[in-house]
């Protein structure tokens, strides 16, 4: 599927989870043929229920159908959250989860390492700050990240 078709789809559903209070944290046109998964994770600040997942399952899957933004008919549609490690994708994520542990992975190396943890201690829109450890940090463009996640820590 062309990558405009999936942004016409990702705007869809965002305007489904608006009203619920709920953000699509990712959408993904996953497999081919009869075997293909339209994947949704939605997230809230509270976190997210199996009802919510059941409601946006229902509510996306109508819509779906109804415009047929899928071509040729058969997918499966799973709905989830984006788990503990969630990804961080879009500026809107960065800004959000200012002062929360992260895991970097950069696109080229830094100090001949492209995985970096630490606490996302600033973002301007264009770069991330992460607090690697009390009085060091480095600075990164958000250009040059291969991905970035949330870093659960357990108690």
């Amino acid at each position: 599927m062309k990558s405009e078709n999936l942004d016409q789809l990702r705007d869809l559903i965002d305007q489904l989870l608006a009203p619920l209070g709920l953000e699509l944290v990712d959408a993904q046109l996953l497999g081919g043929g009869k075997h293909r998964v339209f994947r949704l994770f939605i997230d809230k600040p509270e976190g997210v229920s199996h009802s919510d997942c059941e409601t946006v399952s229902r509510l996306a899957g109508e819509a779906l159908d109804a415009q047929d933004l899928i071509p040729g008919g058969a997918y499966t549609l799973e709905v989830s959250s984006p788990g503990v490690d969630r990804p961080l994708l879009r500026p809107r994520d960065f800004q959000r989860f200012l002062g929360s542990k992260v895991k970097l992975e950069l696109k080229q190396p830094i100090e001949r390492s492209k995985r970096f943890t630490g606490k996302l201690a600033a973002f301007d829109g264009d770069r991330i700050t992460l607090e690697l450890e009390p009085g060091r940090t480095l600075s990164v463009a958000l250009a040059d990240l291969h991905k970035a996640n949330l870093k659960y820590e357990w108690s």
